[in-house]
């Protein structure tokens, strides 16, 4: 498990919209989560949340097609209280909500925003989407790409706008790596070659503290939007 280039928040990118609420406030950093289905981005997120509900004041937007499975899990789990985890059924292909028509998640963000205020970060999970699926700018302020190796160690070779472009690309499930014949040095060599300088980790979300190096990630991200908000 290892962050590698170090933490740094994106500067190819123009925030989706001013950092202040219509209020003055600051509103919350918005973080989005994709990747194909099983790859772990639920799992992701509830370490996430677990991790840094107790220093942070977080929320939770989950996407799926029909169902609300996803937010339904994390409040089983009681990652955070229930009235901060919504979920939004998007009747179509998952890109469509994050991507094209994003009104749905947008009103669940500011109904968030506006009943939990003040809040620090929210993480918008997308539904389970393929290597081309990326959040539109309008929607998240950063964004990150799970795949997982049980699907392959080709899969970082293959790229697509998911392993290319993502602010941080999550290699996840690597305790799996020795059953399933991936090649954990193959994958990280891959990465480098797909990402250029952009940061990537691997992480195992059975191991103690596996989500450290996305959690690092995320505060970072926050320290320097708040410091971008100040100035």
């Amino acid at each position: 498990m290892h962050l590698d280039p170090p933490v740094t928040m994106p500067h190819r990118h123009t925030h989706s919209a001013d950092p202040r609420r219509p209020d003055g406030g600051h509103r919350a950093l918005r973080i989005g989560f994709g990747g194909p289905v099983g790859s772990g981005k639920t799992a992701t997120v509830a370490a996430l949340c677990r991790t840094l509900r107790d220093r942070l004041s977080l929320a939770v937007v989950t996407n799926d097609i029909y169902t609300q499975e996803d937010a339904a899990f994390l409040r089983r789990e009681a990652v955070l209280p229930p009235e901060r985890i919504t979920a939004v059924e998007t009747g179509a292909c998952p890109h469509t909500a994050i991507r094209d028509d994003i009104s749905a998640n947008l009103e669940a963000v500011e109904h968030l925003e506006q009943t939990l205020h003040p809040l620090d970060l929210i993480l918008i999970e997308s539904g389970g989407d393929n290597l081309t699926a990326t959040f539109s700018r309008g929607l998240v302020d950063t964004q990150v790409f799970v795949i997982d190796v049980a699907s392959g160690d080709d899969i970082p070779r293959k790229g697509g706008p998911g392993i290319t472009t993502s602010d941080l690309l999550v290699i996840n499930k690597t305790d799996l790596a020795p059953h399933v014949g991936a090649d954990l040095d193959a994958m990280r060599a891959d990465t480098r070659r797909q990402r250029k300088d952009l940061p990537f980790a691997f992480t195992s979300l059975t191991a103690p503290d596996g989500i450290r190096p996305v959690a690092d990630w995320v505060t970072g991200c926050l320290d320097a939007w708040r410091a971008g908000a100040a100035g």
